[in-house]
This record gives structure tokens, C-alpha cells and sequence, in this order.
């Protein structure tokens, strides 16, 4: 490299620095690392693992309390609220499509008695948006904003199956296949089979794959460009949801999810 393009280098890192909002960076690095801890933090743990004064870390945690961004709990332990998730829908220009699903995931509810889930993709993970809990004395619950795996996720594998091929190759493209338990899908090939089969039937499966016992079927939810914004599911006990009884529900579930879909737009050909 020779001396003029070093000094421009260093000029355009120059010119960058100058527009940087220290205290503003700090707030983001705060949010993204409160992301990997949902059960919240101190204000001693975040100034321990980030290397940061407790007083920058004080005086950000509580403006970001203050507009909403966190909550804190009896403990004095910080974690994201829900309103950056609400935020990241509307950036996609899906603002409406939890309040268009809410009382059709009732009736969802109501028809199968178990928990109704809608979430979407974020990156290279599944996200849950809202829930209606189940009917039943012992039920799922899940909170908003965990996060799901798209290879064990039932509404990963719904939205994944019809997204366009190209951006489901990058989503995919380096992902790693853990291994939760002996139903789990390890590989790429057997994984882009059960996508093939999945555009097929309309409806998506997790046959206890990330959690032994617990059964899940999805179906996606369309905008009114064909594209999949979301997915909608039901999660239960094995013996409540049995393997034999998929078909039924997985035509149910797409029904249900046919309907939203409509409400945003969709036209089915």
C-alpha cells in the first residue's frame, strides 16, 4: 500500500470518527449484549462484561427504561422490552399483522384448545412476535422475543419453505445444525427435503425435535405480495398433538393462516 492511499485511509477513518455518538454507541453494545441475556442483568454485571464505567452504564440503562427500550425488574436486572421487536415488524412494513392475527389465532385456539404462536425471521433465527395461550389446565407458553432454531422450529421451516430460493440459500448458506436430541435434522440435504415437503403440504412439523414430548405444526402467513412475513403454530404435549393427527391439524392451522394472510392482502391463485 503506498503513502497516498494509507493517508486516505486515515483521513475517511477520520472523517467517520467524527460523526460517532459515544454514549449512543454504548447504548447499542448495552441492547445487543442484553440480547444473549433474556433473564436481565445488573447494572455491576453489564459494567463487569462490557468493560464499561458503572455510571455511563447507570445513566444509559435508565434512558433507555425511560423510553421503553428496557425493563427492569424487583432484582434491579435490566433486559429488553418488547418494544424493539415491535419495531423490527414494522420495519418491514408489516406494521398491522399481529393485530390482524390476534382474534383469528383465537378461533385457531379455540378449534385445537392448545397455544397459538405467530413469529417471523430475524437473521438467521426465528423470533416470537405474540402468543394466545391454550385452553387446557396444563398448556405452552412462550415469551416474545425468543428466539427459535430454523432447522427444530416448526414456523421457521413454514416460512423458509416459501420464501424465494435465493434468499433462502443466503439465510441458510454457513448455518449449523445442532443436534437437540436423536429427532433433530442435522444435515443441509435431509433439511432441504423436509423444506420440499413442507411447499408441498402447506404446513410445517416439529416432531419433538428441540424438546422431547412437545409437538408443533406451522403454517406461513403471506403478505400481499406472496412473500412470508410470519408463521403461525400450535404447541402441545405429544399425546395431545399425536403424530397421527398431523394431516388434520397441519389443514387447520393453514386454514387459519390463509385467513390472516388474507387480511393482509394476499390473493391466492
Amino acid at each position: 500500500m503506498n503513502g497516498d492511499n494509507m493517508e486516505g485511509e486515515q483521513r475517511d477513518d477520520f472523517k467517520e470518527s467524527r460523526y460517532k455518538v459515544p454514549n449512543l454507541e454504548r447504548a447499542l453494545v448495552i441492547m445487543e449484549h442484553l440480547l444473549n441475556f433474556p433473564q436481565g442483568l445488573s447494572v455491576t454485571e453489564l459494567t463487569e462484561q462490557l468493560e464499561l464505567s458503572k455510571n455511563s452504564v447507570f445513566r444509559i440503562a435508565m434512558t433507555l427504561l425511560a423510553h421503553g427500550y428496557v425493563v427492569r425488574d424487583e432484582q434491579k436486572r435490566f433486559s429488553l422490552s418488547k418494544k424493539l421487536l415491535l419495531m423490527g415488524c414494522r420495519s418491514l412494513g408489516e406494521q398491522s399483522f399481529v393485530e390482524n392475527a390476534l382474534d383469528i389465532m383465537r378461533l385457531c385456539r379455540d378449534e385445537i384448545q392448545e397455544s397459538v404462536f405467530i413469529g417471523t425471521l430475524v437473521e438467521n433465527e426465528g423470533v416470537v412476535i405474540e402468543q394466545v395461550l391454550g385452553s387446557h389446565a396444563f398448556k405452552f407458553t412462550i415469551d416474545a422475543g425468543h428466539r427459535l432454531p430454523f432447522h427444530a422450529s416448526a414456523p421457521c421451516k413454514a416460512i423458509l419453505a416459501f420464501l424465494p430460493e435465493s434468499e433462502r440459500k443466503r439465510r441458510l448458506r454457513g448455518y449449523k445444525f445442532k443436534r437437540y436430541n436423536e429427532n433433530t435434522i442435522v444435515t443441509r440435504a435431509a433439511f432441504d427435503k423436509e423444506l420440499a415437503a413442507i411447499a408441498a403440504d402447506g404446513f410445517a412439523l416439529d416432531r419433538a425435535e428441540q424438546l422431547h414430548g412437545a409437538h408443533c405444526i406451522g403454517a406461513p402467513v403471506f403478505n400481499q405480495y406472496g412473500y412470508p412475513i410470519a408463521a403461525i403454530w400450535t404447541t402441545g404435549p405429544s399425546d395431545r398433538l399425536p403424530a397421527r393427527d398431523f394431516p388434520a391439524l397441519g389443514k387447520i392451522v393453514r386454514g387459519y393462516a390463509d385467513l390472516i394472510s388474507r387480511r393482509m392482502g394476499f390473493e391466492a391463485l
